[in-house]
């Protein structure tokens, strides 16, 4: 039987040590094919490239470690995933896996995340995805612990699917392999930013802004996304693409607006 073609993407950009240690784990499960954005690409959520034209190069990174094929994307994540579908690819991907990302999407990063918006732009096409981050923004960060816990959830993704609509949301915290205490099922933590804008003034005398801020976890719950990270526990949240307010309809359908 054939392999299964897993697809890596990111947003940290093709030679980020996070998107390298996971080509090294997912060649252990199937053929890789990597599709990446040729520079950093945080914080662009989903993102895609309308005014100017996009570029793919075939690169090789990592000639001992590296992907069966690899290309970069002058694009978004968004991007990457769609040039990868539409033309790089020779047949569907059997799962696309995006990350790992340096820092954490957890909670109200997932609205922000890069990483996320390329395994939803999968799930929109059908595809088995999942975006994986780790609790740590250093570009030196240790992947090493989180190797195990990466190739057991792809893995089961793969026996059994992922349910229609749904893209599997992963944060692995910031611990040794022997503090973590395990994977759960979460849902995503209420929670914001408290921001404002660092207001700063050029040698020309003309204003510029820099945008800061604090996350401010709303959320008690001990099912949360948050609560297990904290707790040394591997967060798993089923994230669904359709935004639509289902359990709203009845209260909007009562307002004054069929006269």
């Amino acid at each position: 039987m054939a392999k299964p073609l897993i697809l890596v993407t990111n947003d940290d950009g093709i030679t980020a040590p996070g998107l390298r240690a996971l080509v090294r784990y997912m060649k252990d499960i199937g053929d890789v094919v990597v599709v990446a954005p040729d520079s950093p690409q945080s914080g662009k959520g989903h993102a895609i490239t309308l005014d100017i034209a996009l570029y793919s190069k075939k690169m090789k990174i990592d000639l001992e470690n590296g992907a069966n094929e690899e290309y970069s994307c002058s694009g978004t994540p968004a991007d990457c995933v769609k040039m990868a579908l539409q033309e790089l690819l020779g047949r569907k991907p059997d799962i696309c896996v995006s990350g790992i990302n340096h820092g954490a999407n957890s909670s109200i990063n997932v609205i922000y995340s890069g990483t996320m918006s390329a395994a939803i732009e999968a799930g929109i096409e059908g595809i088995p995805a999942i975006g994986l981050s780790l609790c740590d923004y250093s570009w030196n960060a240790d992947f090493s612990h989180a190797e195990k816990f990466v190739k057991k959830i792809v893995n089961e993704a793969l026996t059994n699917g992922i349910p229609q609509g749904v893209v599997l949301n992963v944060n692995i915290p910031k611990a040794s392999e022997s503090e973590i205490k395990g994977i759960k099922i979460c849902r995503q933590a209420k929670g914001n930013y408290k921001e404002k804008f660092d207001k700063r003034t050029n040698p020309m005398g003309k204003d510029y802004y820099w945008l800061t801020g604090e996350f401010e976890l709303l959320d008690k719950g001990e099912d949360t996304d948050e609560w297990a990270l904290a707790n040394d526990y591997i967060s798993v949240v089923p994230t669904q693409f359709d935004l639509t307010a289902h359990h709203a309809i009845q209260t909007i359908n009562n307002w004054n607006l069929h006269a």
